[in-house]
């Protein structure tokens, strides 16, 4: 008898030595209410250096939840006294309950040598779940937005992502409006709007698929809760809503010891003064004045130094602009304030900044940038008379005669003498090109109106008039009524129909186009610049960037339509006039 119970035991021992599989899947409890969230936690435990995992774990039906959150990580050691290899891998999963009452959670199964494991079923309960206005539609599609680095200095950026999670690949494209949160604790800036490749292989059975990235910059310290994400998902039946879910900060407190002239900068910043005009500085003349922030961090949300006032000049509110693209810690770049200085004597002027100050979060430290200084020097209006050269006395003279003096027939103002200017072939020879083409359009007007007289019993003598009313007859036939397309893309903005407000302004570009006997939106650029002036055919261009932006945004909103027809309406007003 006791030769078989040590057998026996050998034998035990034996096969715990070749190889086990152990795996567990557990709730942190069994009773919750409808506010808390159902954490699980997925264990499998690989003890021997001869399993190998087959599959990946398969999870229950989970149909009954709303996944919320997961995370995995694995780690590896050997037994120091069996000479064995333990493998360990951890899952866990958020997830908040649909409904209330008692759920079944079933078994999780894996493969580990041709053979399948799986867990027990256990149930939990659920009290008094809490209904909430906005839901998944169908059940099938999930927003998840993860940030990895919670933990952050105030005003210091952390990254978002924002993904769609899914069983049917074609839900994502139904998915649109994306709305990033908005609250007063925290600056939201995008970085990237633009869909990720569609990864089959999300989370489970689940395909996944980046939809935004975006910078969160807490102002204020302590926890501060992201709030979520939101977006519409569009079907032939309905239009449903479905959010993200809820992410919390730990946003550190600056350190204490900061400078007097520190705000809220936090990033690495350099500050410039400068006056790029090679003018002389008159007094009372504007004068333009820059001050730039360069760097990364927080520029889009700092507080800039200001140019402090002074009895020598007088200063008056800027106009900013940036330049910025996202960073590795923030958003780089630079922003321009542009300040205009009137002076009010003769001599030396020094402008100064606002001492500036920005908190360093690599070193740990504030770095304390002072103040910058311009110097400049201002003349008199006799003084500034004085140093011009005799050519440039009598080009002043000259156009401020053709300004104040005009002639009944032509507006003098049209000849003035521009220094330095060199004469314009291109424009002698388009010139040429245009009297060229309305001689002719004049001659085959004037055979047809010949012809037409013959046919008529009585004809009626009726002058032809000039080549310029001919022209301006044939610009009136082919002329685009600009005004009805305006009325019509005000009617889309509002109704929210976007994709038929993007083909109409194709359908009013085309037509503008074809007024002017321009196929294309290059040719048509190039006769903007000879005609309009380089400004209206670089508005021309941007305006084609920025419809190309919004059409193929993911994120389109109303105030970026408005903002969009107002630019359309301003320049094909100036173009068709």
């Amino acid at each position: 008898m006791t030769q078989r119970i040590i057998y026996a035991i050998f034998t035990f021992l034996s096969v715990i030595s070749y190889g086990q599989v152990k795996l567990t899947m557990k709730p942190d409890k069994s009773d919750y209410n409808g506010r808390e969230v159902v954490n699980l936690t997925i264990t499998l435990e690989l003890n021997g250096d001869n399993l190998v995992q087959q599959s990946k774990l398969m999870l229950p039906d989970l149909s009954k939840f709303n996944m919320i959150g997961s995370g995995s990580f694995n780690q590896g050691v050997r037994d120091a006294e069996t000479n064995t290899a333990i493998d360990e891998y951890v899952t866990r999963i958020a997830l908040e309950p649909k409904q209330k009452g008692k759920i079944r959670i079933g078994s999780v199964l894996v493969t580990v040598n041709n053979k399948i494991y799986k867990t027990e079923p256990f149930d939990i309960f659920i009290r008094d779940i809490e209904k909430k206005p906005i839901a998944n539609v169908s059940n099938d599609v999930y927003l998840n937005m993860e940030i990895d680095d919670r933990e952050v200095y105030q005003d210091q950026p952390t990254v978002a992502v924002l993904r769609v999670y899914s069983k049917n690949i074609d839900n994502f494209r139904k998915v649109k409006n994306i709305k990033l949160p908005e609250q007063e604790n925290i600056n939201v800036h995008p970085v990237n709007l633009k869909r990720s490749e569609i990864d089959p292989s999300g989370y489970g059975n689940m395909a996944s698929q980046i939809l935004a990235v975006f910078m969160v910059f807490p102002n204020e310290a302590g926890y501060v809760e992201v709030p979520a994400v939101s977006a519409s998902v569009n079907t032939f039946s309905n239009k449903s809503k479905i959010a993200s879910n809820k992410v919390k900060l730990n946003v550190k407190k600056l350190p204490e010891g900061s400078p007097e002239s520190f705000k809220n900068a936090v990033g690495n910043f350099k500050v410039d003064v400068f006056h790029s005009s090679k003018e002389k500085v008159e007094v009372k003349k504007p004068v333009n004045v820059t001050v730039k922030v360069s760097g990364e961090g927080n520029l889009a949300d700092l507080n800039l130094p200001k140019i402090e006032e002074s009895p020598d000049y007088d200063v008056f509110a800027p106009k900013i602009t940036t330049r910025l693209s996202p960073g590795l810690t923030g958003l780089k770049g630079e922003v321009l304030a542009k300040y205009i200085l009137i002076p009010k004597k003769a001599g030396d002027l020094i402008v100064k900044t606002e001492p500036f100050a920005y908190f360093n979060p690599a070193e740990k430290e504030y770095v304390n940038l002072g103040q910058e200084k311009l110097d400049l020097t201002s003349f008199s209006h006799d003084e500034v008379l004085e140093a011009r050269s005799t050519v440039e006395k009598v080009n002043d003279y000259t156009n401020t005669l053709l300004e104040t003096v005009d002639s009944p027939v032509l507006k003098t103002t049209s000849f003035k003498v521009k220094e330095k200017s060199k004469f314009n072939w291109n424009v002698l020879v388009v010139n040429l090109s245009i009297l060229i083409v309305l001689f002719l359009v004049y001659l085959v007007f004037r055979n047809w109106q010949k012809n037409r007289n013959i046919i008529k019993e009585k004809p009626t003598s009726k002058p032809l008039g000039s080549v310029a009313e001919t022209e301006q007859e044939i610009r009136e036939s082919l002329k685009t009524d600009i005004t009805d397309y305006f009325a019509y893309l005000e009617n889309l903005k509002i109704s929210g129909d976007y994709q038929k407000f993007f083909e109409t302004f194709e359908e009013m570009d085309q037509e503008v186009r074809s007024q002017y006997f321009q196929s294309s939106k290059d040719d048509f650029k190039v006769f903007l610049e000879r005609h309009n002036g380089k400004s209206v055919a670089e508005s021309y261009q941007e305006l084609l960037q920025k419809i190309q932006i919004e059409k193929y945004s993911p994120l389109t909103s109303e105030d970026s339509i408005n903002d969009l027809l107002k630019d359309i309406v301003k320049l094909y007003s100036l173009i068709s006039k």
